[in-house]
């Protein structure tokens, strides 16, 4: 009979063996060798150039890359994810600090497979994952573009990842799951702007990263492709029969929309979305247009909850019947201080007026943190820029009164049902 001494032991050069192996493993699926250091062309056509730029808007780059204005594409922005904060890195051609030294091939490596020039895994924050079905003149594009930026020293900081996800070669276990590097295939059934909106979605400003829901290893489930998502702690709606608008979309709405931020009868662009629209507008309007001829021929696939007439008019005083009135009425206060004088008159053009609450997505969400956060910290365009404005209360609404008012819109603005975890997203919210 076996000591029970012994057995532990074995059990444990059992258990150092299996971790040997998946080292191992691991090592064999994450090497990658470190490419030479190569300075880019003196110089680019300036053609090639111009198309880079639009490109980077329909990427979303600098919105990630740049977290001091003045220091376009230097990196620094902290990206949050459930397994720990990755902060961008210098995509200026300095050569020390940027990637000034990186060859096209090396440019290409990290963007079709995550792979930087020394060799080490990139983090799928950033999503190359996207990226590596891009076409090889639009990747050409982008490399004559940054490297024809002005080379900014800006050393990257460490990421901040929770154990055991700062092992860099688990990413490589990931990607085996989630990188699928074959071309982009367009669709001989549809028209040519519904293919170039789909490429532009699913690869140039890779939409599902945000409006598709993850695993549980953080990776897209493709399954459920633009079911609705998460973006930086807001809650990112789907974007197909399953959208929450609760008016439906036009073609020519949700083009205005990509490009302004704003389009009749929908809320105001918040959040993350404000720098989508803000580079969208920048970028070629074709492919804004063809985005958002594709993004539409699923969004229309939603069913309509009301009309325009049914959305309008002023939200009511809770019943004395509501089964929790102490709630509601507080948060019928606090509507009729901080919101009504601005939302009831309606929006119009030139009105200076707010949307009326009863078609603001942010109460048909199923989740109820976008509301919680435009309560708390309000919507405001770029600094210097114009654009719709609204006030963030957060230093004015105490913490039951930012709930009370949001169950009370989603109650009395939207009919829905009350959401189950509004005071943790209060919370949550809080501590942003």
């Amino acid at each position: 009979m076996k000591r029970p001494g012994r057995a532990r032991r074995n059990r444990w050069w059992l258990a150092l063996a299996g971790l040997a192996l998946l080292a191992l493993a691991a090592f064999f699926f994450m090497w990658r060798p470190a490419l030479p250091a190569q300075a880019a062309p003196a110089r680019f056509d300036s053609a090639l150039v111009a198309r880079g730029a639009k490109l980077s808007k329909l990427g979303m780059c600098a919105a990630c890359h740049t977290v001091d204005p003045s220091k376009p594409f230097a990196g620094g922005l902290a990206v949050k994810t459930p397994f720990g904060a990755v902060y961008s890195t210098n995509i200026t051609p300095h050569a020390g600090t940027g990637i000034g030294n990186w060859s096209f091939d090396a440019f290409e490596r990290a963007m079709r497979q995550g792979v930087a020039r020394d060799g080490r895994l990139l983090y799928p924050a950033f999503p190359y994952n996207h990226y590596t079905r891009m076409a090889p003149e639009d990747m050409r594009a982008l490399y004559a573009y940054f490297m024809t930026r002005p080379a900014l020293a800006a050393p990257a900081r460490e990421n901040r990842m929770r154990f055991p996800f700062g092992f860099r070669p688990l990413v490589a276990f990931w990607n085996l799951l989630y990188l699928d590097e074959s071309p982009w295939q367009f669709d001989a059934r549809q028209p040519a702007e519904w293919n170039r909106g789909a490429y532009v979605a699913n690869v140039l400003a890779h939409c599902g990263a945000c409006h598709t829901p993850r695993t549980l290893l953080g990776g897209p489930d493709l399954q459920r492709r633009f079911d609705g998502g998460e973006a930086g702690g807001w809650y990112a709606p789907a974007l197909n029969s399953k959208s929450p608008s609760p008016l439906p979309w036009t073609r020519e709405h949700l083009e205005q929309y990509l490009r302004t931020g704003i389009a009749p009868e929908h809320a105001a662009a918040a959040g993350p979305m404000q720098d989508v629209v803000r580079n969208l507008g920048q970028a070629d309007p074709a492919d804004v247009a063809a985005l958002a001829t594709y993004l539409h021929s699923y969004l229309r696939q939603a069913p309509a909850r009301a009309t325009p007439a049914q959305q309008a008019g002023p939200l009511p005083a809770p019943g004395d019947q509501d089964p929790d009135l102490a709630r509601m009425r507080l948060g019928y206060e606090t509507y009729a201080m901080a919101c009504a004088s601005c939302h009831e008159p309606g929006r119009g053009p030139g009105s200076g007026a707010a949307l009326q609450l009863r078609k603001a997505v942010a109460l048909y969400d199923p989740d109820p943190r976008s509301l919680v956060r435009i309560i708390r910290e309000g919507i405001a365009p770029p600094e210097g820029e114009p654009g719709r404005w609204m006030p963030g209360f957060a230093t004015l609404l105490g913490d039951a009164q930012v709930t009370a008012l949001a169950a009370y819109l989603r109650r009395y603005g939207a009919g829905a049902e009350p959401w189950a975890d509004l005071d943790e997203a209060a919370k949550k919210a809080r501590e942003q």
